[in-house]
């Protein structure tokens, strides 16, 4: 088989595991590992199931691609560190994940000495998404994205690809991508929260039935808001603690550091934490979206804590510490 048309994948989780079946059913051969084995829905769509992170060598053809999909952190570094021992010169091993892009750019220098290759993948579109047609943002030198860049678009929504720039890239775009949802996110919530303190009872699902369609407005986050809405009957059964992985909490701290104000970004993230000691309107409001477009739970999550303390490994990344990072393979 054609090496471009075969990937190895890492965690076949939420993300990961969707990927994979998208993949299958378009005729992409899929090399998968993931700890508590594969599911059987898959195994039964032709995914072939290594047991060790070895396993990836004999069963793939070289220049070799392999994802992965897992919480960003610690366990990034470790995970391919061991993927790394196993794979040989030329090999591209792809971080789907929601790394900090100045870890990527990091990884990406430390694999080049072995001379194995990094993509940061910046994956968006949520589960449904990743099961149906996903966007991608990747960074990475031109060869090294080259080896996969016909998959991903064939796993991408038309228009949903882009090599944005050199190592790094495409960590730091799904980064400001994160921002802008913040902060769409906030603007929808509080207006539902005027609507629900408006003097008079209003009709809000059907309200928001007509902001759907053709308002200046109108957006996947708002269609998600209907859904659930209409699906909890309002806003009072679920919690107003929402969790989230601390991405963005990056973003600002970059922002700062470039000088580049972000108000609204900034506002959110702020917004964010105030639901962890209240009970707002608002704060239902995002959960519900975020439960829609990525399966976020409802109220704490003690692994989502433990992410969004480990995510970013390094500090802050500092475009001073090194020469900008070359686009060009």
């Amino acid at each position: 088989m054609d090496c471009r048309r075969e990937y190895g994948v890492i965690g076949l989780g939420r993300m990961g595991g969707n990927l994979a079946r998208q993949a299958l059913e378009k005729g992409i051969r899929v090399v998968g590992f993931t700890r508590r084995g594969a599911p059987r829905d898959m195994l039964d769509m032709g995914l072939q199931e290594v047991r060790d992170h070895s396993g990836f060598r004999m069963a793939l053809s070289r220049p070799r691609a392999v994802f992965i999909y897992i919480p960003a952190g610690p366990i990034v570094d470790q995970v391919i560190d061991e993927l790394a021992m196993h794979l040989e010169p030329g090999d591209v091993i792809v971080d789907g994940g929601n790394s900090y892009w100045g870890d990527s750019i990091r990884r990406q220098r430390r694999l080049a000495e072995r001379g194995l290759h990094l993509v940061d993948l910046g994956t968006s579109g949520g589960v449904d998404g990743a099961r149906h047609g996903a966007c991608f943002m990747a960074g990475g030198e031109r060869a090294a994205v080259e080896r996969i860049e016909g998959m991903l678009l064939d796993l991408a929504v038309k228009g949903g690809y882009v090599h944005a720039g050199g190592p790094g890239a495409g960590h730091f775009t799904k980064l400001v991508h994160n921002g802008i949802e913040f902060g769409m996110l906030q603007a929808i919530a509080e207006g539902i929260d005027l609507l629900e303190r408006h003097d008079y009872p209003l009709d809000i699902p059907s309200i928001l039935t007509c902001y759907r369609n053709g308002s200046v407005i109108r957006s996947w986050l708002i269609d998600l808001m209907e859904q659930a809405y209409r699906r909890e009957g309002g806003l009072d059964k679920v919690p107003a603690f929402i969790e989230d992985t601390g991405e963005v909490n990056w973003l600002v701290g970059d922002a700062i550091r470039m000088e580049t104000p972000t108000p609204v970004i900034s506002a959110a993230v702020n917004q964010l934490f105030a639901s962890r000691d209240d009970r707002r309107h608002w704060a239902r409001a995002i959960a519900m979206m975020r439960h829609g477009f990525g399966g976020h739970p409802y109220g704490p999550d003690a692994a989502i804590v433990e992410e969004r303390r480990t995510g970013r490994v390094g500090d802050i990344f500092r475009a001073t510490e090194v020469e900008a990072p070359a686009m060009a393979g």
